[in-house]
């Protein structure tokens, strides 16, 4: 069964929703099994998370090839759910999606809605984010990319770009999942890029042109 589980969280609780808010903004963290999804969303929400986690068994490594976190006790096997206020009209979502391929069936309904997603990447292994992605420009998400720092082999960004085949005109950041500063930073560039993404497109309207990306 699954166990569903709340956090432990170094932030004073956070008051109640107010009845003030009108406006609910959704984004989902995503990427590679073991990438810091679930480190992401505890250390950014002003909440306990939501966990909805299984202990990892010896046949779940062995299904999921998770050689390289062999020290992961649990896993996601539905979503994490976080929470951050903006203003007093103005409440932010955070979902987590699990990351092995045998739980991806989650992903499409989990990227309904989303205002944008952040793809955490992993440089032990860049491979694990070319899902990721393919499902994001699938659905036309727009997203940013954080390298996640597990002290793995380095790599320029040109080498990242030219592995994950990003464009130019997708951010690409630098951070540490377990800390709540950076973790905020990665979130405060995604809403960066959705806001000059925004702007252009009002541009092009305004222009009577199609946006062209590039």
């Amino acid at each position: 069964m699954t166990r569903v589980t709340r956090s432990v969280h170094p932030a004073q609780p956070h008051p109640p929703l107010a009845g003030t808010t009108v406006n609910t903004l959704k984004i989902v963290v995503v990427g590679g099994f073991g990438a810091g999804k679930t480190t992401m969303v505890r250390s950014v929400s002003e909440i306990r998370p939501l966990h909805t986690e299984e202990v990892t068994s010896r046949a779940g490594h062995t299904l999921d090839g998770t050689t390289r976190v062999q020290h992961k006790a649990s896993t996601t096997v539905a979503f994490d759910f976080g929470r951050i206020t903006i203003d007093e009209r103005s409440v932010l979502y955070v979902f987590g999606a699990p990351g092995q391929d045998r739980f991806w069936f989650l992903w499409d309904r989990l990227l309904v809605g989303t205002l944008g997603a952040v793809v955490l990447v992993d440089t032990r292994s860049l491979a694990d984010a070319w899902y990721a992605i393919d499902r994001l420009e699938h659905h036309g998400t727009p997203f940013i990319v954080a390298v996640n720092d597990f002290g793995g082999p380095f790599h320029s960004d040109d080498r990242i770009r030219e592995a994950l085949a990003l464009g130019p005109e997708v951010p690409l950041v630098e951070f540490d999942a377990r800390d709540h500063s950076s973790s905020k930073f990665v979130l405060i560039a995604l809403v960066e890029h959705l806001h000059a993404l925004s702007l252009r497109e009002e541009a092009c309207d305004k222009d009577g042109k199609p946006c062209h990306d590039g």
